[in-house]
């Protein structure tokens, strides 16, 4: 017969599990400075782009925005200084941002 090892019966929460996993606790934070930054820049999107726009990952200083369609990317592309001066006195600091059109799922 085979036994299986004991079960913890204790039930942890995501926010626990998160903050007991360095790796977890790395990839919150990233997503959080990711959130951020979007939420600084927002106001400087045009209206009619703004639910265009998804942040990305920040990876080694550099910051992914997602946008749906080349015409968004290409507009964005415009104002890419814009947003870097508005994120530059900011807890996250970026030094470049890349445009990527995220393909629609299928």
């Amino acid at each position: 017969m085979c036994m299986k090892p004991p079960q913890s019966r204790h039930v942890y929460s995501l926010a626990e599990a998160v903050q007991a996993a360095p790796t977890l606790a790395t990839l919150q934070e990233r997503v959080r400075k990711s959130r951020n930054c979007l939420q600084r820049i927002e106001p400087l999107i045009p209206a009619s782009l703004r639910g265009q726009v998804h942040c990305g990952p920040i990876q080694d200083q550099q910051w992914c925005l997602l946008v749906t369609h080349t015409a968004a990317a290409t507009k964005l592309r415009q104002l890419v200084p814009l947003f870097l001066q508005a994120l530059c006195d900011g807890e996250t600091a970026v030094d470049s941002i890349r445009i990527k059109v995220q393909s629609a799922p299928r």
